[in-house]
């Protein structure tokens, strides 16, 4: 209201008492009067998104600190005048509040001085009003400036280029009149490149071969008029991409902390320890969005083990329906008693990429996984961790754990820098992720379907170590930077695509060496892939979790099942990190931790994480995000020009059109030739015999059968019976004609 009555009085629309108001507003503040409105404004506006918080006195000292700023360096801008000045001159520099503060400092520091206290008192006004950090601050109008100038530049890059008129040569009047053109040579032999081709007049949309016409002129006519070369389309643009904005995504406004309720509970604590016999000291607490933990220090000749025996006695006092002891807490002399709050403050995603930690870091498999039992941010780089297996009963939160890990990387990350293969075998979790154009695949909902994608994986990470022997690198990081300094240059080769000998002149331009996008596979089911084809499902996990870090391949395995048969020995030795929502018995927090701890936490996101730098079990409250943020999100994606297909990347045969990778390789396809010897020379169709003359698993087995019957050599199967073979053996050929 105030922003808006200022700026109607100083563009005169007020009438007479507009006029006084900008008179008087002039005379105090100066040139500053025109920060009113723009500070009131902009505050409006972020109350109204929900992106600031409605504190009176914030709001009032932010808007005060940079009035006086601002007067204060406006008061530079003019002539400085004095207090005995005009109204005219204090108008036109800062008033008299400008006299007061910029004069004042400039008797002290001087100019200079004055002018950087100045641009120091306006940074702290924004910090107060926005609630931002100076790093954050800094690191958003960087990343503003950088967005603005990317744009401008693509805006100029995509300009059509100008039409360039060209005089056509003047007739001669003695001899006839016969126009000299010359003629545009065209190395296309059928038709013009795309390139090429020549915008139509009538509509510019289409296209049109070119014409040449050569104008008949007489002695006694005008000139002909300048012949126009018709504008060329302009070459395709590589997509650019735009990042979601954070405002997609909710906020949570922060509670205030009752520390007289905290202080009373802790003495609770020590006096329900003391009635055990158990002496100890409260030095101390920390109070999480989930859990408090009470730090105890013991007394003399006290022993650790029996305050771990207390537990359901401290729970019973605590009026809690679990606590977790920590003994001792890392580090410190001193035991860690985790007691769950009464009312538990709820992690929103957005909340978590717009904290310092996350706006700090800038590697796009940075993600923020929830608040510690400190409040504090936790972001972890997945090419570290490298792989993951999260573990969790039903209702514990492990869905939406990932639904969040999904939208961090995609809020974070664009198409040319990651690429998700999601596996979801329930089918009701990942759906809504369909129209992302970070897929490699459409969400795989089938378990066989889910084995080849994980082969597909294997071979694409079989072709990148490839590329990067022929490079000389290690891994990709190192990859990618020798391409960004220019030091990987393949030698030049001719049309035939064989190397140029040295001496020859004629060469092609070479092929640069492509960038490898980020692979992240999500399964959030591990147990129904091994259900159906446990030896490969497992086989591929493994040697992904083996091999695929250094070429940017991450595993994400979940399931609610953490038993031995599921999460295999093998699986478990090479996913060296893990993350344990609540589980049911202390036996599943062994499987998935190799430690006792996660049949403590109480639900709804609360978990341990273990990376592979710390064998110490960290507590954290998974962010949560609703499916309308989620929706959001995958629809600005899906709005972008930007294309990308997702079968690129495929080297191998599709089968049934659906774009996943068949069996694929030579070994495979020698394996379906010896199903077809066998089923032609035995006549019989069978899946066991398949199984013992190949000595092949189950699931293979029938997939050859399946490819057999595909391509007519067996006929669909009927009940238990062996399938008809519908191909005789022939005497010319084993195979079938």
């Amino acid at each position: 209201m105030v922003g808006a009555v200022v700026l109607l009085a100083e563009c005169n629309a007020l009438g007479p008492t507009g006029h006084v108001v900008s008179k008087f507003l002039g005379v105090c503040v100066g040139w500053s009067r025109w920060a009113i409105p723009v500070v009131t404004t902009s505050v409006a506006v972020l109350l109204f998104r929900g992106q600031m918080d409605l504190d009176r006195r914030r709001v009032t000292v932010g808007i005060v600190l940079s009035v006086v700023g601002l007067s204060g360096l406006c008061h530079f801008v003019g002539t400085e005048p004095g207090y005995h000045a005009t109204s005219a001159s204090l108008t036109h520099a800062g008033g008299y509040l400008g006299v007061a503060v910029g004069g004042g400092l400039r008797s002290a520091v001087g100019s200079v001085g004055t002018i950087i206290i100045l641009l120091a008192v306006v940074v702290v006004a924004v910090m107060v009003l926005t609630g931002l950090s100076l790093r954050v601050l800094v690191v958003s109008t960087w990343s503003s400036l950088r967005r603005a100038v990317e744009a401008v530049v693509h805006w100029w890059n995509s300009r059509p280029e100008p039409v360039i008129r060209e005089k056509a040569p003047t007739p001669v009047v003695e001899e006839p009149p016969v126009a000299d053109y010359e003629e545009e040579e065209w190395d296309v032999d059928d038709e013009p490149a795309a390139d090429d081709v020549l915008v139509s007049d009538e509509n510019p949309t289409t296209f049109a071969e070119p014409e040449f016409e050569t104008p008949e002129t007489t002695v006694g006519e005008e000139e002909p008029p300048a012949y126009v070369p018709r504008r060329r389309r302009p070459k395709k643009d590589v997509a650019v991409w735009s990042l979601p904005p954070l405002s997609l995504l909710q906020r949570v406004k922060e509670r205030k902390l009752d520390r007289s309720a905290i202080d009373a509970a802790g003495a609770e604590l020590v006096a329900a320890l003391g009635a055990h016999g158990v002496d100890t000291t409260l030095v101390g607490y920390t109070v999480g969005p989930t859990v408090t933990r009470f730090e105890l220090e013991l007394g003399p000749g006290v022993k650790v083990a029996r305050v771990t025996s207390l537990n359901k006695d401290i729970a019973y006092a605590m009026a809690s329906p679990d606590v977790r002891i920590l003994a001792p807490i890392p580090g410190r002399s001193a035991i860690g008693v985790e007691v769950p709050n009464r009312q538990r403050v709820l992690v929103s995603l957005g909340d978590l990429l717009a904290s310092e930690e996350a706006v700090a870091a800038n590697h796009p498999l940075d993600v923020p996984l929830g608040r510690d039992i400190s409040g504090a941010t936790v972001v972890v780089n997945l090419a570290e961790m490298p792989h993951v297996l999260i573990s969790g009963a039903t209702g514990a939160g492990k869905s939406s754990c990932i639904n969040s890990l999904i939208t961090s990387l995609v809020m974070r990350a664009t198409p040319e820098q990651l690429r998700l293969i999601l596996v979801d075998p329930k089918r009701v979790e990942l759906g809504q992720y369909n129209d992302l154009k970070h897929l490699l695949f459409p969400v795989v909902v089938d378990p066989k379907k889910a084995s080849a994608v994980l082969q597909y994986a294997v071979k694409e990470m079989e072709r990148r170590y490839n590329i990067l022997a022929e490079a000389g690198v290690r891994d990709l990081t190192s990859y990618h930077l020798m391409i960004e300094r220019g030091e990987l240059i393949p030698p030049p080769t001719l049309d035939d695509g064989s190397e140029t000998p040295e001496g020859t002149e004629e060469m092609s331009v070479s092929q640069p060496y492509e960038r490898f996008p980020y692979i992240v596979i999500i399964v959030d089911e591990l147990n129904d892939l091994m259900m159906v084809a446990a030896r490969e499902v497992e086989e591929s996990v493994v040697r992904i979790a083996q091999m695929a870090r250094a070429v940017g391949i991450h595993l994400v395995l979940a399931t609610q099942r953490p038993s031995v048969d599921v999460i295999t020995g093998v699986i478990k030795a090479n996913i060296p990190s893990r993350m344990a929502f609540a589980v049911s018995s202390l036996a599943d927090s062994r499987v998935i931790l190799d430690q006792a701890g996660a049949e403590r936490l109480i639900g709804k996101g609360d978990m341990l994480i273990l990376t592979a730098s710390s064998n110490v079990a960290r507590r954290l409250q998974s962010p949560w995000v609703s499916e309308e943020e989620v929706r959001n999100v995958v629809d600005h994606w899906k709005n972008q020009d930007g294309h990308v297909e997702r079968v690129e990347l495929l080297t191998g045969k599709a089968n049934s059109g659906d774009g996943l990778p068949s069996f694929g390789d030579e070994d495979d396809e020698e394996l379906l030739s010896q199903a077809r010897e066998i089923v032609i020379a035995t006549q019989s169709g069978s899946t066991s015999m398949l199984q013992r003359k190949l000595r092949i698993g189950f699931a293979r087995a029938g997939r050859l059968m399946d490819l057999l019957e595909n391509e007519g050599t067996v006929a669909p199967g009927d009940g238990s019976k062996a399938r008809k073979v519908l191909t005789q053996p022939s005497s010319d050929s084993s195979d079938p004609q």
